[in-house]
């Protein structure tokens, strides 16, 4: 149950921020909060990551469907193992229903957390966006060092 109230308040979180972006900035406005590394910036995206597959709404809405479906079946049967993989699917559900809500209302993603890493420009990305990354990261430590992890746990019971 845990894992879905992390799903629920990383879509809570996305969702409000979203919100706000559309209802107090313009579209390319963008607020500096620490000179050139982050910014707030308006910006929305039709596609998904970088806007690959700018346009095609149906793709994303089955491929989300089958993702969505697969994370709850993990989390239901496989979360139990660890908690590290139990909130990795927590994080990945959220972020796939959050971009999800934005798809099927706005039909497009709005994004607005806009970062300079080594002064390269990386692409606008959304809280949705970041707990699905955190979560994939997340995931591959866990079966890095599954076998580890899972026997640690079990030495610690």
């Amino acid at each position: 149950m845990l894992y879905y109230f992390i799903a629920l308040i990383v879509i809570a979180l996305d969702q409000f921020t979203k919100m706000l972006i559309v209802k107090k900035m313009e579209l390319g406005e963008s607020i500096p909060v620490v000179e050139n590394l982050f910014y707030i910036t308006s910006h929305r995206n039709r596609g998904a990551a970088w806007g690959i597959l700018e346009g095609k709404m149906w793709f994303f809405y089955i491929i989300t469907v089958v993702v969505v479906a697969g994370l709850i079946y993990y989390i239901q049967k496989m979360a139990k193992q660890h908690w590290l993989l139990g909130i990795s699917l927590g994080l990945m559900l959220g972020g796939a229903i959050g971009n999800f809500i934005d798809r099927v209302f706005r039909k497009e993603v709005v994004d607005f957390i806009h970062t300079y890493i080594f002064s390269y420009n990386f692409p606008v990305f959304n809280i949705a966006d970041a707990a699905l990354s955190i979560g994939v990261a997340m995931l591959v430590i866990y079966m890095l060092f599954e076998e580890k992890l899972v026997k640690g746990q079990k030495t610690n019971e």
